[in-house]
């Protein structure tokens, strides 16, 4: 959904909760935004005026909020949406007063998690997932409501997708991931992998995310966006190079630049896994590559996913790699200068093995609060 009409009913969405579970308070102070760009993965530099609960981030110079102190939903962030949402409105204030006024308001739809069954083939599954997040909509109020922190173990963000489908709020491009994850966990011949975008238009940077999968030799991508084109893709892609030119080139028809691609490795089907997800372990400047070379690169990365090569510690059982002499194991072969090192206890088996007390070593104190 694209549009006023589309802010208009995320915003009666978050109304309908709202008078439920949120607080009311008042004279809370505001910053300045404009109407919201796709999902972003860039910090706001702190600005002296602005009050410690109004934390934001950006997207190809806009800001959108985030709601940092979970549900509840805190009288401060509520009202910070509500004003945001008057300012970037067509209708202003009036479309405001119109929907937290009226006397009466639609009971909030919980649409059902769609249920596997055996004898649904994997896109049929994959379509029922990408069906539901559409259920939920994408999220126009500006306030994005689930905070997902890229460094949070993987059990941590599994907990934030089971309270997305408690809620039901709109979710943006990055909150589709996580639910992606969340609901293919049980399909352990799909892989799931992060796909990451950073484009520019009209000198702004602009960046998006969505969940790369692939099975039985076929590539292809769950999540959300403004844009039908640069969501999901089917399950019809024999590379991974033909998924990302063809986001590429849905890019360019809305005269966007593809200035970066970042693709992660295959997140484990376990969901009390105490690992982060591996974001961006190939960075490709496609500005800097050309289309051949990115296109060689990810060939060649593609390659190296498929034969478990590109594996971390977290994988949910040991797969034994393919052997062709010493130059396909990992720590021997070359490798692109643009591929990042995973580090080495995500390596070592050892690290299974480790006491409780030593925990604290290995994700930056995120063992106690998850």
């Amino acid at each position: 959904m694209t549009g006023p009409n589309a802010t208009t009913s995320a915003c009666s969405s978050a109304a309908k909760m709202g008078r439920q579970r949120s607080k009311s308070t008042s004279g809370s102070t505001y910053s300045n935004s404009k109407p919201g760009a796709e999902s972003a993965t860039l910090s706001t530099p702190n600005n002296a005026g602005r009050s410690s609960g109004e934390e934001d981030e950006k997207d190809g110079g806009v800001l959108f909020y985030v709601n940092r102190t979970g549900f509840p939903i805190e009288g401060v962030t509520w009202e910070r949406m509500w004003t945001h949402v008057a300012k970037v409105h067509p209708d202003g204030q009036d479309i405001v007063r119109k929907i937290r006024n009226a006397a009466y308001l639609p009971k909030h739809p919980v649409p059902p998690v769609p249920n596997f069954k055996p004898s649904m083939s994997v896109p049929d599954w994959l379509l029922a997932i990408q069906n539901y997040m559409k259920t939920l909509q994408y999220n126009h109020t500006g306030t994005q409501f689930f905070e997902i922190r890229k460094t949070r173990p993987l059990c941590g963000l599994m907990e934030t997708a089971r309270e997305m489908i408690r809620e039901s709020l709109p979710i943006k491009c990055l909150e589709a991931v996580i639910l992606g994850i969340y609901l293919t966990n049980g399909l352990t011949s799909v892989e799931r992998f992060p796909i990451s975008f950073k484009t520019q238009f009209s000198g702004n940077h602009f960046h998006h995310v969505v969940l790369g999968v692939y099975c039985n030799g076929r590539y292809g991508t769950l999540g959300m966006s403004r844009r039908q084109d640069l969501m999901d893709k089917a399950l019809t892609f024999r590379t991974l190079s033909e998924l990302v030119l063809e986001f590429e080139d849905s890019y360019r028809r809305y005269q966007h630049t593809l200035k970066k691609v970042k693709i992660g490795l295959y997140v484990p089907h376990d969901p009390h896994i105490f690992q982060p997800i591996e974001w961006k372990y190939l960075v490709l400047n496609a500005a800097r590559l050309g289309r051949e070379d990115m296109r060689k690169e990810l060939e060649k990365h593609g390659r190296d996913m498929r034969m478990k090569i590109l594996k971390s510690s977290t994988a949910q059982s040991p797969i034994k790699e393919r052997s062709r002499g010493k130059s396909l194991s990992p720590r021997r072969r070359q490798i692109s200068p643009q591929r990042r090192h995973v580090h080495r206890r995500d390596k070592s088996p050892a690290s299974l093995d480790r006491k409780p007390a030593e925990l604290s070593t290995l994700n930056d104190g995120y063992q106690i609060r998850i």
